[in-house]
């Protein structure tokens, strides 16, 4: 364990620790105020500022702009929202000019994350958040367990809906719904085959855990098992093992084959053997926080070249926690995976002067989108969307990005949260077209140019 901590270590430097500089203090007591972030550099245009990516439109989604998990499907854009309690669908026949054309309501519902494949469209349910517990800023969210702060409950719906999107596609039509009793679904990985794996928080569990959803009859998806870390299960009697400000969760697994990666936030990374989807078996467990500052969100994995590539989402303005990364993981050896390089983290201007700097998400390389293991998309908060060249996994290297202006106005409720883009989720479709979210600022139109 010491060997591997120090080749961590060595990995990314002294960065992850270092100390907010004087003048960044300053800026983010500026932010946290309402106003615009300072002069970390010129001002950004509308349309961003693009290398090797050009803007081709922007859509405030029929004015819900907090706009979260984008799917493109038969001409369409289906787009899970943060905070408005609903999905939006927008017809896509014309990237440069997006249409809004339905909006399905879930009161008190957060449905940020779906998924869609073939017919059909499957929808996270759960506690809107922002509305139900006592936080105040971004790091309220990450550092507390879900089941110790939900502070009212609202009537919501917890589970996984079905939506059928093949006789209508600017419609989707409810065809099932599975219940999950506690606070909700977070994300889930469905590639249009039998199973889904959903991350759902159940009654008597601390947080959310890995449910595989038997989708064979779709119209009526069973639930056909679960899997957790040890200690999430309080109502079994079993002692939570996250230490104070630390919050141990599945955020979302990924399946290639038989093997399932999985992202746990601050408890990090876990491989597994899917292969009987009524009893997964874990296979390694590897986790960098500390010393890193956690937040593991994503678990991409190239099954052609044994790597997985492991987003570590950013998750406290003005790097107060220091520097988040993403991961190559060589996984050759299910049972030792192995950290070998971080994606270059961007440094062409003062990120952490302008609010939450780092990674979210990747784009996942859904069936029917741009597929590649050479080349990953990334979103990175307020350093918006970066490009990277992987096909040295020792030494990658950033070959195209664009940086989103700051957004005009703040849909997030909590009243101390920065003022800065946040770009959150990526979809590239097979020609290189970008659809990219921030969950305060809308959507924008890109085009991959490499």
């Amino acid at each position: 364990m010491q060997t591997r901590r120090a080749h961590l270590a060595g990995l990314a430097g002294a960065a992850a620790s270092a100390l907010l500089p004087r003048a960044v203090r300053a800026q983010a007591r500026d932010a946290l105020s309402g106003a615009p972030a300072s002069a970390a550099a010129p001002s950004i245009p509308p349309e961003g500022i693009g290398r090797g990516i050009r803007h081709v439109s922007y859509s405030d989604q029929g004015g819900r702009p907090d706009g979260v998990q984008v799917m493109a499907s038969r001409g369409h854009l289906y787009v899970g929202h943060m905070f408005s309690d609903g999905v939006t669908v927008l017809d896509a026949r014309d990237p440069r000019a997006l249409k809004p054309v339905h909006f399905f309501s879930t009161p008190y519902t957060r449905t940020h994350h779906l998924q869609t494949a073939g017919d059909y469209l499957l929808l996270a349910n759960g506690a809107n958040l922002a509305r139900s517990q006592r936080y105040d800023n971004s790091r309220d969210y990450f550092e507390n367990t879900l089941a110790d702060s939900l502070g009212k409950r609202e009537p919501f719906r917890a589970g996984l809906s079905i939506f059928d999107i093949a006789k209508n596609p600017a419609k989707p039509r409810e065809i099932a719904f599975l219940e999950m009793p506690g606070i909700g679904v977070n994300r889930l990985w469905w590639a249009g085959r039998r199973y889904a794996y959903v991350s759902a928080h159940f009654d008597g569990f601390t947080d959310h855990i890995l449910c595989i959803v038997d989708l064979q009859s779709i119209t009526k998806p069973q639930i056909v098992s679960r899997w957790w870390l040890p200690g999430m299960h309080r109502a079994g009697g079993e002692t939570a093992t996250n230490p104070p400000g630390k919050r141990y969760a599945l955020h979302h697994m990924i399946v290639a084959g038989d093997r399932g990666y999985a992202a746990w936030r601050d408890a990090g990374f876990t491989i597994h053997d899917v292969s009987d989807a009524s009893s997964p078996k874990l296979l390694a467990h590897l986790n960098w926080s500390p010393p890193y500052p956690g937040g593991t969100h994503t678990p991409l994995p190239l099954p052609g070249r044994k790597l997985a590539v492991v987003a570590d989402e950013s998750n406290a303005d003005f790097c107060a926690k220091g520097t988040f990364y993403t991961w190559l993981v060589d996984v050759r050896a299910d049972d030792n995976p192995v950290p070998i390089a971080t994606l270059p983290t961007p440094a062409d201007r003062d990120y952490c002067a302008m609010g939450n700097f780092g990674p979210h998400n990747l784009h996942e390389n859904r069936p029917g989108s741009f597929q590649s293991e050479e080349t990953i998309f990334a979103t990175y908060h307020d350093a918006g969307v970066r490009v990277f060249d992987i096909r040295d996994a020792h030494a990658p290297r950033e070959i195209a990005s664009w940086l989103p202006p700051v957004p005009a106005r703040m849909i997030d409720p909590r009243p101390n949260v920065a003022r800065g883009a946040l770009t959150c989720d990526c979809y590239v479709a097979a020609d290189g077209l970008m659809y990219v979210t921030d969950w305060n600022a809308g959507l924008h139109v890109l085009q991959y140019e490499g």
